[in-house]
């Protein structure tokens, strides 16, 4: 590997100190900030990701500029090739991004310039900024946002796989954190995966809307150059260009949806990690966290924590917060581009990056994790879980529900006076007492097993159900 490049553009000389390179926009200013001004205003740090989109909608914008007749097809041809090198050698570590530079557009010019003197002058014909980093945040988003989603259905798809082997694991189900009525893990994990089937959808419904090609907006008005717009968004993969070159630079739907997708899959993370930090604990003992996603105390040597649960619930407050931070940030902006959306990236990445962090770490945690199944269904033995399906017994037997449930009601407390665990305590002589509906069959009717294969409407906890939503779940997520 050879030295490294580092890009390099002519110092202009200020009375106040300015940076080491000449900003792009320095021609009308007979003074430019100072350096540590310059370096408040200067995004680089941020958004030198977007380095390499940057260079594929240079590349076919002088392509364009080329078939327009715009610029010289030679010159489009040696700036389009040049870009090709500077990828490369950016690739390689032939070539560093300096934080001189005030963004990843000044620095791949400056790059240009000094490798073709005036002809890398050419690439900024046609296009400001605003379309510019509009356009190169929309590439980066096409190529990430699937990526993030290919993560989350891979989680997913490790919750199936533990759900298909506990459709039959009896567990209670909750309500207001106090026991309600008997379900299986399986049927539990499955709502986790329908939560984050919604969460994939949300992430495919904004890729569709921010498939609008900007570039040929110019800073809000166009151009009187003859580009050919419809050449560049279909080259770049985009359904169509912009319909309005000002909304196009002003527009930051795309990012305020996408970090919102971001949100509320941290929050279903979120509370998701908020029932296994239950579970984990003495109280319920449900399930055993493996030791490597586990920690102990620094004081205290019996503890093993469910740390990373915890960070998980946490992290999304950040996500919550970005959301936030480009909902207030784009609040008070008059509709053009204003240099407040410089701040719109780095709220973004953000999300997406912990999101990202987050679906790994969730997915190794419960692949790993062990459940106690037996002391899960021994949570079902007591409580009077059985207590709806009792009043749904007597509604099939033609008492109108008010009544069954007051009666189911009246049967529990008694129960309760006289220190019973569960209904089947009584027996059918003193069940018959409440009503004369009642008979022999009530008692294979309420057991925890029972009650859970007799739900076996869409959507419920039986058995064959949970396997249909998984089936579904995996189609719907190309996993079949």
């Amino acid at each position: 590997m050879g030295k490294t490049q580092k890009v390099k553009s002519k110092s202009q000389k200020t009375s106040t100190g300015g940076p080491k390179s000449k900003p792009l926009w320095a021609g009308r200013l007979a003074e430019i900030p100072e350096e540590n001004a310059f370096a408040f205003q200067s995004s680089i740090n941020v958004d030198k990701r977007l380095v390499f989109d940057d260079i594929n909608g240079s590349k076919t914008h002088v392509t364009m500029l080329g078939k327009q007749g715009i610029i010289p097809k030679d010159s489009a041809s040696k700036i389009a090739k040049e870009l090709d090198a500077i990828a490369n050698d950016l690739k390689t570590g032939k070539l560093d991004i300096e934080s001189e530079h005030e963004d990843i557009h000044s620095f791949l010019e400056a790059a240009l310039t000094e490798r073709l003197g005036n002809t890398g002058k050419m690439v900024h014909a046609g296009r400001s900024r605003n379309d510019q980093v509009a356009l190169d945040f929309r590439l980066y988003l096409k190529s990430a946002v699937p990526q993030l989603q290919s993560s989350l259905m891979s989680l997913i798809n490790i919750l199936l796989d533990t759900a298909q082997l506990h459709v039959t694991s009896i567990m209670p189900g909750y309500t207001h954190l106090q026991r309600a009525q008997p379900i299986t893990l399986g049927y539990h994990l499955t709502a986790w995966c329908a939560a984050l089937d919604r969460d994939n959808l949300r992430f495919s419904d904004a890729l569709k809307r921010l498939d609008e090609c900007p570039l040929g907006s110019g800073a809000l008005a166009g151009s009187t150059l003859p580009l050919d717009r419809k050449t560049t968004a279909f080259a770049l993969g985009f359904r169509d260009p912009a319909l309005n070159a000002m909304d196009a630079v002003a527009d930051r739907d795309f990012v305020l949806e996408l970090s919102s997708a971001c949100a509320i899959t941290m929050v279903h993370l979120s509370r998701f990690c908020e029932d296994v930090v239950l579970w984990a604990s003495e109280e319920f003992k449900y399930i055993d966290l493996a030791d490597a996603w586990s920690t102990g105390s620094s004081i205290m040597p019996q503890k093993k924590n469910p740390d990373f649960a915890e960070l998980i619930r946490g992290k999304s407050a950040r996500t919550t917060g970005n959301l936030v931070t480009l909902f207030t940030l784009l609040k008070g902006l008059p509709y053009a581009y204003n240099k407040d959306l410089q701040e719109d990236k780095e709220a973004l990445f953000d999300s997406i990056d912990t999101l990202n962090n987050c679906l790994s770490i969730f997915g190794g945690m419960i692949k790993s994790a062990q459940f106690n199944i037996k002391r899960m269904k021994t949570a079902c033995s007591g409580g009077f879980l059985e207590a709806t399906d009792i009043a749904e017994y007597l509604v099939r037997k033609g008492m109108p529900f008010r009544a069954a449930h007051e009666t189911t009601a009246l049967i529990v407390r008694d129960c309760v006076k006289a220190g019973h665990k569960h209904i089947c305590a009584l027996d059918i002589s003193e069940l018959k007492k409440y009503s004369k509906f009642f008979d022999e069959d009530i008692y294979k009717l309420i057991t925890p097993s029972a009650c859970v294969k007799a739900r076996s409407l869409q959507g419920g906890p039986a058995p064959k159900e949970v396997r249909r939503q998984i089936k579904i779940l995996r189609k719907k997520n190309k996993y079949e």
